[in-house]
């Protein structure tokens, strides 16, 4: 059985998006491009948040770390 609606609830099905080529490749162009700068946010704080384990852990035993001390 359905479950009773308001008049105010309507269902919608959608069947077919038409979306131009070129507006669709301009889409992913400027979605590529908004990539870069996150991917460069994301390093940093990924860096910074290594970089406070390192600092809480001290670095005793730290199998990652130890190959790059000298």
């Amino acid at each position: 059985m359905s479950e009773p609606q308001s008049p105010l609830v309507q269902r919608i099905v959608l069947v077919d998006l038409r979306i131009p080529f070129f507006r669709l490749v301009m889409f992913f162009v400027k979605a590529a491009l908004a990539a870069i700068p996150a991917a460069i946010i994301l390093t940093l704080i990924g860096m910074a948040a290594s970089a406070l384990i390192y600092a809480v852990f001290g670095g005793a035993n730290f199998m990652m770390m130890q190959r790059w001390q000298f």
